[in-house]
Parts: C-alpha cells; structure tokens; sequence
C-alpha cells in the first residue's frame, strides 16, 4: 500500500530550461582570499533528503551540498549566491549510482545492431540485413541483445541464417546476456583454432573459450574512435537518466586495458557521470595488485567468472537444470577464491566475483570464509567485497553474505524480464526453484547491504525501473520497498565502494543530485504479505515517486555531478 505524503504542489508542469535567474558577480573573489566556490540555491521543489524530510529548497556550495531546508529559510539566502534555481515543483534526489555497467558495449548496443527489441526470428534477421547493409564499411559487424527464449520460434538463428543475411560477412551477435553468442563462418574464419576450443559447437551459440575468443577478434577491430563514440554515448545516456555514477566492470576476459583506462581517462574531464573501474583478474601477489592499482581499478573484482548465466545454461547449479542434461560449469573452485580474496585485502584492495548459479554461490561463500580464517574476519568484513548478480542464493549462503559483509551486486531488472512462473528462469530450472532466486526481502532482513545496477547491455540503463522491479518483484515474498530499494540505488552503490558520506543530499555530502518531473509523493505503508522497509507517511519520511505498474516514471530534467551539470541546462 503507499499513502500519500502530503498535500503536494503539481509536478508535470515542471521545468528547468531558461529559468535559471542569475545573481550578479558570480566570481567575486572571497574577500580573504581567492575565489570562493560557486553557490547555487534550488528552491521552490521537492528536496528527498533525511536532513529535513519535508524540505523544499538547498543550497550547493562547490562541489558540496551547503544547507536543504524549508522554503521560509531559503530566503535567507537568496542574495548571497551566485544563482537560484526556481524547481517550480520538480523533485530533487541524490543522483543514481548503476553499480554494474559495461559501458562500451551498451554504447555499441546505443549506436549499432541492437535486438533486444526484436520479437521474432524473423524480425531479427531483417534487422540484421538492414544492418549489414547499412554498415558496408565496417570490417566486422557488431550486435547484441537477441533473446530466443522470448521468440516464438524458440531458437536463436542458425549460423547458415546469418551467413544469408550478412552476405557472407564476419558477424558478431551477443546474446541479451553476453555469456553467448551467434557469428558467421567469415568470423570463425578469421579465429584459428576456434573449432576446437571448449564451447565450441558446429551450428548453436558459442560458450566459455570459443565465445571469448571470437568475442577478442571482433572487438579488436572497434577502432579507438568508435570507442570513443560509443563511451560517450553509454555517459550520456548515464547522464540522461539521472545517473550520477556507474561502477564498470570490466576484465581480460570482456574488455582490454586500452579500452577500461581510456574510459576512466574520459570520464575524469568531469562532463559525465562518475565512472569507478574494477578489473576483473584474479590477483595472488603484491605484484599483482599494483598492476590492477596502475590500471586505475579500485579492485579486482566486478566480473572475475565464478560461473556463467542462466540463459545460456552456463550457470553453475548444484542440479541439473531442467531443460538441459547438466548442472552447467564453475571456473572457480573455494580455494582459487581463498587466495584471491586475501592477496586482495593484504594489499588493500576490493576483490569480488560474478556468481550466479547456487553452486558458484557456495563456493565463493566457502572460499571467502576459508580467506577469513588465514588473515582474520575483522579484515575480510572491512574490505568490503561483493558479488555480482548473486542470484541462486540459500539461506545458508544469505547467512554467510552477512557474516563476511559481503555487498550483493544486484539487477532486479533481471527478475522483470525473466521471472514469473512463465519465464525463462521457470524454464531453465523449473517453478519451484525460479521461485527462490533474487530474493532481496530475505538479504536485506539478513543485513546483506544491496547495491542496485542493470548490467547493462544486458538490460538498460533505467534506474526508476530497477527500483520498480525490486518493489513489484515476480515472486512477491522477495520485494522491498521502494524507499529501500531507491537506497540500495543511491547510497547502496557508494557504499559498495566504502563511501559512506555520499549518495544522499546531507551537508558536505558531494553534490550529485537530478532533478526530476513527477507526479505525487508518496510514503509506501506496511505490508504484511512481503518483507518490506516501510513506513507511515506522519514520521515523516521523505517520500518518493508512485512506481505502481502502468504510471509513468519519473522523467530527469539535469543531472549534476561534484557541482557540475552533465545533463540538462548548463551552469551559466
């Protein structure tokens, strides 16, 4: 149930272009000393912050939120700052943080062949011989996002398909969850010795080594100005949406070093979202660890394979699954993960590991316990670890998430586009066990702190969606709250980094906030059929935005970033 939060001024007139009033001498020097930081009131509007849960107005001084408050003591400082921001009853949040982006890939998906919009098989391969046509210079062709699961066919394209519809030219063509994919014989062609690699197969979708070498040859023609293209456009879509930081996650085994320091390079001119790099290698020595610092990652983690996905049956499964003869396959065993783990808390450094099947679970569970008992488990918890996806989880391994403070990476857009009893998770593993995956309710109950992001590519960019699909989850006992949910979003991902100072509108918090055109606020009431953090609109918890299924979501006005807009109309 949500309730209303109060009575609320209209917010689908908001706007924000053109209403900036400027404030003479916005570069008067401070009277002792050099030129003081840029101050910027926003008033008249809806300001989400614990500071004052009913405030309407706050001041930016730098890169630093100054003061939020209520529209009576806005006054106070109307003539002191460089500019004021009239909201005309927009609403005003921390930025999103997406904790698990790759964000070359998503601006090729932006800028090249993307399929996740395509139906059928036969709307694929139109779009993909529109493509090849289209792209008559381009030496390999580049796609991504086809999902045969939702097809009525029930197949991907067969590689003579693809042949037909390129011309014969070299394809590459991800599944929506990157761990497969389908090429043209040009591609195999140009790969030698692929057709004996593990997950090689004569006419179905590449897996494990051969998809990683062919994945290795097609993205090392992108040339340094498509990649270029496609980073900025990944930012600016970030930047779009409200999204004030994203966390990459890239490794050997996805992206190469030129690629993740010429990301973290374009995003310290500071026109975009704030980007933080984990590289995925797994780390035994001091050594190694320099060399993941030298990189410019904060920890050798994000997508470092203890398993694959469910879509691609690659998952690694304690039973088979159910459509399929195996249990899929773990690449790393509780001992590979022991040592990795403590060379990374020994040096100071993140480490972590893409899991998602229940036997990848436990052993990295397993091994990162084996870590605390060599180096101890007051260090282990400190360093904050997390694991990505984390989806098959038990209660035993909910326990030992919360005994080893480990942060769950998670994409509860996953659960929208694959759960439910007629999804492909029912598919792949059957009711009864795609009842108990993605259980956010019993992680946040444990004290499992969630950080919130979509993996993209693999699903968008859409931070209000994501907190959507965690409230409404398909199985309802594993939803949240939106409050908690907006959290896990916002400050759960600065905290996945060992921030605690940021990701909420406080006093000297950074200033990453978006503004935002919506509808009503609302405080969402206690629920007694889900495990939810909820409370009564009187306490006066800020409220949020109405996310029930079918209402509009909110639409971002400007985002800024340290002070800096990224998005919307520029500072003046």
């Amino acid at each position: 149930m949500i309730a209303p939060l109060r009575a609320a001024r209209p917010r689908t007139g908001a706007k924000l272009s053109g209403m900036s009033e400027r404030i003479p001498d916005p570069a008067r020097p401070h009277p002792t000393g050099p030129a003081r930081p840029r101050t910027v009131l926003l008033r008249g509007g809806e300001v989400h912050s614990p500071a004052d849960p009913f405030a309407t107005a706050m001041v930016v001084e730098g890169d630093r939120i100054a003061w939020v408050g209520e529209e009576g003591a806005a006054d106070s400082f109307a003539e002191g700052v460089d500019e004021v921001v009239p909201l005309d009853g927009a609403l005003v949040t921390p930025a999103f943080t997406d904790a698990h982006v790759h964000t070359t890939a998503t601006g090729l998906a932006l800028t090249g062949l993307d399929l996740s919009g395509a139906g059928t098989l036969t709307d694929a391969l139109a779009r993909i011989r529109a493509y090849a046509a289209a792209r008559e210079a381009d030496r390999i062709l580049l796609g991504h996002g086809w999902d045969a699961s939702a097809w009525p066919e029930g197949r991907p394209p067969s590689r003579a398909e693809l042949d037909a519809a390129t011309g014969g030219r070299p394809l590459y063509l991800t599944r929506v969850d990157v761990h497969s994919a389908v090429v043209t014989t040009a591609l195999l062609d140009l790969v030698p010795g692929v057709r004996e690699l593990a997950g090689f197969r004569a006419d179905a979708p590449l897996t494990g080594d051969a998809h990683h070498a062919v994945r290795q040859a097609a993205y090392a023609t992108v040339t340094p100005v498509q990649r270029a293209e496609a980073q900025a456009a990944a930012l600016a879509r970030a930047a779009s949406l409200g999204i004030g930081s994203i966390h990459e996650c890239a490794g050997p085994d996805i992206s190469g070093e030129d690629d993740f320091t010429a990301l973290l390079a374009l995003a310290r001119e500071g026109n975009a979202p704030r980007v933080v790099g984990y590289w995925a290698e797994l780390i035994t020595s001091a050594k190694d660890a320099e060399r993941i610092r030298e990189l410019g990652a904060i920890g050798a983690a994000g997508d470092l394979f203890a398993d694959g996905s469910l879509g691609s049956h690659t998952a690694h499964l304690h039973a088979p699954y159910t459509d399929a003869g195996h249990t899929g396959a773990g690449h790393l065993d509780a001992e590979a993960v022991a040592a990795h783990v403590a060379a990374c808390t020994e040096a100071g450094l993140q480490a972590g590991f893409h899991a998602i099947g229940d036997a990848a679970l436990t052993g990295v569970v397993d091994g990162v316990r084996a870590a605390a008992e060599r180096i101890g488990l007051d260090r282990i918890r400190a360093a904050r670890h997390r694991v990505e996806h984390a989806e098959m989880l038990t209660e035993q391994t909910i326990a030992g998430f919360a005994d080893l403070a480990l942060t769950a990476s998670v994409q509860p857009a996953f659960d929208a586009a694959w759960g439910g009893a007629e999804g492909m998770y029912a598919a792949r593993l059957g009711a009864d066990r795609a009842r108990t995956l993605n259980p956010y309710a019993a992680l946040l109950k444990a004290g499992v702190p969630l950080a919130l992001g979509s993996d993209s590519p693999v699903t968008p960019l859409d931070p209000w969606g994501t907190v959507r699909a965690a409230v409404f989850h398909r199985t309802r006992a594993h939803g949240i709250s939106a409050r908690a949910a907006f959290t896990a979003h916002t400050r759960g991902g600065w905290r996945a980094i060992g921030r605690d100072d940021a990701g909420v509108l406080v006093p000297g918090a950074p200033a990453d906030y978006a503004v935002w055109r919506t509808g009503e606020l609302l405080v969402q009431a206690p629920d007694e059929r889900v495990e939810r953090w909820s409370t009564d609109p009187r306490s006066g918890t800020p409220g949020l935005p109405d996310l029930t299924p079918g209402n509009d979501l909110p639409v971002c006005l400007r985002t800024v970033v340290g002070g800096r807009t990224v998005f919307g109309p520029p500072n003046e």
